[in-house]
């Protein structure tokens, strides 16, 4: 039993400095989001300036992990060159062991401060930035207060036979060691992470200092391959940063590893102490990194390119273009990518529509089948967008963020409905009328033409106050409901006109017509929905369309 509770203490310690980690680097992002990304754009106009905006970006993130998914999102957007990213990305490994650095030290009683100061200021704060910054502190807290533990529940593993055997197999075989602590922390995706437990481990005398500067390299590596592996499935420029931050942390660890005999011997001069001196050797491996590989960014990149090349994709008009997944963190600027992508899907639907009128009055066949297969890009696109806005909503959402979240879902819900009509109903409409050859009356083809060019205009109204939240706009769009009422009332009284003339055309295309009327003025109702939570929140909407009943029931005696 002790030894079962030895390693659920461990454990639940090594979760806890996760979480931590965790909640720093999601605090920082939330608070602070644009304003890092700006700070990126604002480094990059050489080497120099980006390896030191590295440096402070990643001291605050806590994440060279969560860095490099940042700048690979850049680079796919064609933001930043790829020797700028590579030279951000120098020094973001360089920033990152600030943090280890400060840990190092006794800092015993910060850690219950941290956590108190983060909780009173989460609790007692409505202030979206002044709770994410209550979740830094805590996160802090929350990382010394693990390694505490970690340290007095490491203390019976000095003691444990097969702990003892496992390190003893380990201690004269240096790579498997990298092998082996490398593949640890891509697993926990945080190299601040594993270098910490090493530290806590050798400053409980369990392992030796030769074999820590072997686990401490391995754990640099480890941090270059998660990142790499998250970005597998993305574009080749996303790939590459992450490529080429592997290719440095492979050379240089390669490069030490024959020289740790060396290495334990300068470092014991400037601290002996265990914990310190690896964490010493953990800054020096990433400052050797970039003294060596700034100079050759563009060898490198050029390198990433060749190892990583350009291959032609075919344009997939439902692969979504502007959903990026290393914003998740920030639900604002999530929302933001979601927006952008539903007026894309908005487009889309609007091409849709045009082309309907074309297969309709044309009998176009080939029109019907573009919509057909546009219809399924829509599809594609919506599915895209709503997996993408669950994942940001696991997020806290405050207040304006949630009702945007919720807007967002039902427009991009009520665009996917249109464009089902247009494909299901509409569509359906122009191949029954193209395979029996039937033709729309002049006039009703010229009724069918302006309806249709009023919902397209609806269409597009919508759309911008879905991007502008214009009360006025919005007004205009719900007041053009009635419209389309009155418009559908006289487009119906001009067809059973024409039918009374006995006009063939009108008679054999009748349910056609009528039908199309129906459809288009569904589409209508659908696109007006966007305004209605802009005029609720604006305090604009009546509650009823109902006259008073008792204004009703006095008025009845008179008409009687």
């Amino acid at each position: 039993m002790q030894g079962v509770d030895t390693v659920l203490n461990v454990l639940g310690s090594v979760c806890l400095l996760l979480w931590g980690v965790r909640m720093v680097r999601t605090g920082l992002t939330r608070a602070f989001g644009a304003t890092l990304r700006r700070a990126i754009g604002a480094c990059a106009r050489n080497r120099f300036t980006a390896f030191a905006g590295g440096v402070g970006l990643t001291g605050i993130l806590q994440s060279s992990t969560a860095t490099a998914l940042l700048l690979a999102s850049f680079a796919s957007r064609g933001l930043i060159p790829l020797s700028i990213a590579l030279a951000v990305m120098l020094g973001a490994n360089v920033g990152t062991t600030l943090t280890a650095q400060i840990l190092s030290f006794n800092l015993g009683w910060v850690s219950p401060f941290m956590i108190a100061v983060g909780v009173i200021a989460f609790l007692s704060n409505s202030s979206d930035k002044a709770r994410h910054l209550g979740r830094v502190a805590i996160g802090l807290g929350l990382m010394l207060l693990s390694l505490h533990l970690l340290e007095a529940a490491a203390a019976p593993l000095r003691a444990s036979p097969t702990f003892v055997a496992v390190l003893s197999g380990l201690q004269d075989e240096y790579v498997l060691a990298v092998v082996f602590a490398a593949a640890a922390t891509w697993f926990v995706h945080s190299s601040l992470s594993s270098v910490l437990l090493v530290m806590s481990f050798a400053s409980s005398g369990i392992i030796e200092p030769k074999l820590g500067l072997a686990l401490i390299i391995g754990a640099n590596i480890g941090g270059a391959i998660a990142p790499y592996f998250d970005q597998s499935t993305t574009d080749v420029d996303a790939r590459r940063v992450p490529l080429g931050n592997l290719i440095t942390r492979v050379a240089v660890g390669a490069g030490l590893l024959f020289f740790l005999g060396p290495i334990h011997h300068w470092l014991a001069f400037i601290d002996p102490a265990p914990a310190r001196l690896l964490v010493n050797f953990h800054t020096a491996f990433s400052v050797v990194a970039a003294i060596v590989f700034l100079p050759l960014n563009d060898p490198l990149a050029a390198l990433c390119r060749r190892l990583v090349p350009d291959r032609p994709q075919a344009d997939d008009p439902g692969r979504p273009r502007h959903l990026d997944p290393n914003v998740l963190d920030t639900p604002a600027e999530a929302l933001a990518c979601a927006m952008r992508e539903t007026l894309n899907l908005g487009d889309k639907v609007a091409d849709m529509l045009r082309q309907t009128m074309d297969a309709l009055e044309n009998n176009d066949a080939r029109a019907v089948k573009a919509i057909e297969a546009a219809d399924d890009a829509v599809d594609h696109l919506y599915e895209a967008i709503k997996l993408y806005l669950v994942q940001t909503s696991r997020n806290e959402l405050g207040e304006e963020d949630g009702r945007r979240y919720v807007e967002i879902l039902t427009f991009t819900t009520n665009l996917e409905h249109v464009g089902d009509i247009i494909d299901k109903n509409l569509m359906e409409l122009a191949a029954k009328k193209i395979r029996n050859r039937y033709s729309f009356s002049a006039e009703g083809t010229k009724e069918l033409r302006a309806f249709h060019a009023r919902v397209l205009e609806n269409l597009r109204l919508a759309l911008n106050v879905f991007t502008t939240r214009d009360i006025t706009l919005a007004r205009r769009l719900v007041a053009e409901k009635t419209s389309m009422r009155e418009a559908e009332m006289h487009a119906g009284d001009s067809h059973f006109a024409r039918l009374r003339e006995g006009r063939p055309e009108s008679i054999e295309t009748s349910s056609i017509h009528m039908d199309v009327i129906r459809d288009l003025k569904r589409i209508n109702g659908h696109l007006t929905t966007v305004a209605y939570p802009i005029l609720e929140a604006a305090g604009e909407l009546a509650e009823t369309r109902l006259k008073p009943a008792d204004q009703t029931l006095m008025r009845a005696p008179a008409e009687s």
